[in-house]
């Protein structure tokens, strides 16, 4: 007898906003089983529903937000959902993950996704509760930034609004739960296209698990664990991820100078341990989180969010800034007015080489500091050159030239660490999904720096790594975690001996890992084990939460079947192997000059993935594969 799937509201809506008509949108236990949660759900959803290349602001596009099996059930890191749509800077599919309480309060509402479609034929927010989801009208809220957006909404419940940068359709735009951003990939543009301000969640319902007790335990152990593994209970909450800087630097991995180098002289003043001396008020962090990795400061008098190492690194070294206050206000005043800080800053550092190459003379150059804010603020405004800004890097360099110091890939800016440094993460940066982005790209850099120390140059095995930590990461956020709770992933004692003989040996097979598992995932029944509590306790957690048998296998081949959709999705929309690429900086020009290996050997690293993923020489999922993954025709 088939065991019934628990843990879920088996409820998903469709809101139609120009009709303001909400209809129930099937999803059955077969496809809980295969897709899960969050962003797998999201882009099953979006595959069935958008089949050809749409323009992003129409209404034809839609707005999926999911929540996961571990969503209000008491897991440790489980307050994280997600937005998912057709992105405005890159015209493919984009997903955009965030922390905050509105995917908990959306969970206990009685929803396991919405789906938003049309566009209002007036400013409007939607309130969202079990009993009714209410068409509200937000001519009051239009304008106002998303901290004063959500003080000013009076229903109660969590929130999730745009600011300026969303309604003035910035191609970056982010939507904000309380301090919490879904930054990538302009997802709050899509919100203003659709004249929606935002969303309100209110509820009380708690799904019933499969195994209350057994995931109550568990979860106990989990966080035990969390609390005690080196990286997510003492680097994560003493320093932040600001506390990469250091070793991003060391490493040759700080990007600098709009990716020229990899090395900043002046990293220690915008270093994690200068954040934690002289600005630190306190850390927090995110409902169910027992990290604490967030790090709270102060600008002009208010106790804020402050930044991660993206925003410090990409608004620091590769802007040539060494002043840490300066970061901290702009990534306040970006948070406000709506804006992802990564796309924000790689445009800016672009548009100051685009200066200092006489290319396009627009005021902007490194080092110069007492313009920014107010550029930041014409972008959400799209004032003077604002307007062009507000487009990010790619159509800035199809306008002026320069697309070979672009820091994008698939039109998406690039996070802060300088690939070169480290190869893999840089063929992550290029076959991404969404763009050049570091997690759906597989984060590499934990391996080939950050964390371990596997060689950062070689080629061999890095394709298979790269899959294996992409499909682990796409398996983590179906469920409903922070993907920081993957760190545990790699045991203690490699991290509190990094030069230790048994590091030492680790760091060198490492590269046969990913080749080994991806040959025992073409077995179905190899890996049907749950790994020790202590690795991977995210398996566990979801069988007892739901009843699906989720094994290691399993969950690999639930993020390959995630992968490989969001790849279907964006071939659908015209991605082809000519996107899964990086610019010329990245590939043809060495970091060291003395040092051969400092580019990215991409076509090389190209043609192992694809490979390595099963798909074919054009980068296309095969027939094969997609029936192997119950994928459908």
């Amino acid at each position: 007898m088939k065991k019934e799937i628990k843990g879920y509201n088996k409820k998903i809506v469709k809101i139609d906003l120009t009709n303001k008509i909400v209809t129930d949108y099937p999803f059955s236990d077969k496809e809980y089983e295969l897709f899960v949660g969050g962003k797998i759900m999201a882009a099953k959803i979006i595959y069935d529903n958008i089949k050809t290349k749409i323009d992003p602001l129409s209404p034809e596009n839609m707005i999926v937000i999911t929540t996961g099996p571990l969503n209000a059930l008491g897991s440790p890191c489980s307050s994280r959902f997600n937005t998912s749509t057709i992105s405005p800077l890159t015209g493919f599919y984009t997903s955009s993950n965030c922390g905050g309480n509105f995917g908990m309060s959306l969970k206990r509402a009685g929803y396991d996704a919405i789906i938003i479609v049309g566009k209002a034929a007036e400013k409007t927010y939607l309130k969202i509760t079990a009993d009714n989801i209410e068409f509200k009208n937000a001519d009051a809220l239009w304008g106002l930034t998303t901290g004063k957006a959500q003080e000013e909404i009076k229903d109660k419940g969590d929130k999730f609004v745009i600011g300026p940068a969303g309604e003035n359709l910035v191609k970056y735009a982010c939507v904000v739960s309380g301090e919490r951003a879904a930054g990538r990939g302009g997802v709050g543009a899509v919100f203003g296209s659709k004249n929606l301000k935002g969303l309100v969640a209110e509820g009380h319902i708690a799904p019933e698990p499969y195994d209350k007790e057994g995931l109550r335990k568990v979860n106990i152990k989990w966080t035990k664990k969390l609390k005690t593994h080196p990286t997510t209970g003492k680097q994560l909450p003493a320093l932040g991820t600001a506390g990469l800087v250091a070793s991003m630097h060391a490493r040759n991995l700080l990007a600098t100078n709009n990716y020229r180098s990899g090395k900043y002289e002046k990293f220690e003043d915008i270093s994690g341990e200068t954040l934690h001396d002289d600005y630190l008020v306190r850390n927090t962090g995110c409902t169910t989180c027992p990290i604490r990795c967030q790090r709270v400061v102060k600008v002009e008098g208010k106790e804020v969010k402050g930044p991660e190492v993206e925003t410090i690194g990409l608004f620091g070294s590769n802007i040539l800034n060494n002043d840490m206050q300066s970061i901290l206000d702009w990534n306040y005043y970006l948070d406000e007015l709506g804006m992802d800080t990564i796309s924000c800053a790689n445009t800016i550092s672009f548009a100051m080489e685009l200066n200092e190459k006489g290319l396009w003379k627009n005021g902007l150059e490194f080092g110069k500091t007492d313009n920014i804010l107010q550029t930041i603020q014409d972008i959400a405004y799209r004032r003077g050159i604002g307007d062009e800004l507000a487009e990010g890097s790619k159509r800035l360099a199809l306008k002026y030239g320069g697309m070979e110091f672009a820091m994008q890939a698939k039109g998406l800016e690039l996070a802060a660490y300088e690939p070169r440094g480290a190869v893999g993460h840089g063929l992550g940066y290029a076959i991404s999904n969404r763009g050049g982005c570091h997690l759906n790209g597989g984060y590499l850099v934990v391996l080939e720096g950050l964390m371990m120390s596997v060689d950062p140059y070689t080629t061999h095995g890095k394709a298979a790594l790269c899959i294996m930590f992409q499909d682990l990461m796409e398996a983590c956020s179906a469920g409903g975690n922070c993907l920081f709770t993957t760190y545990a992933f790699l045991p203690a004692f490699l991290l509190d001996r990094p030069l230790g003989p048994i590091t030492t040996v680790v760091n060198k097979v490492f590269t046969k890992v990913g080749l080994i598992l991806r040959g025992l995932l073409r077995i179905p029944t190899a890996i049907a084990i749950h790994l020790p509590g202590y690795m991977l306790p995210h398996t566990q957690a979801i069988s007892k939460a739901t009843g699906i048998h989720m094994t290691f296998g399993n969950f690999l081949r639930l993020g390959e079947r995630g992968y490989n959709l969001e790849r279907m999705i964006d071939i659908n929309l015209g991605v082809t192997k000519a996107d899964d690429d990086l610019p010329g900086r990245l590939k043809d020009e060495l970091q060291i000059s003395n040092n051969p290996k400092s580019k990215v050997p991409l076509d090389k690293l190209r043609k192992d993935y694809y490979k390595a993923r099963f798909w074919d020489k054009e980068g296309r999922p095969t027939k094969k594969l997609i029936k192997r993954l119950k994928l459908g025709d």
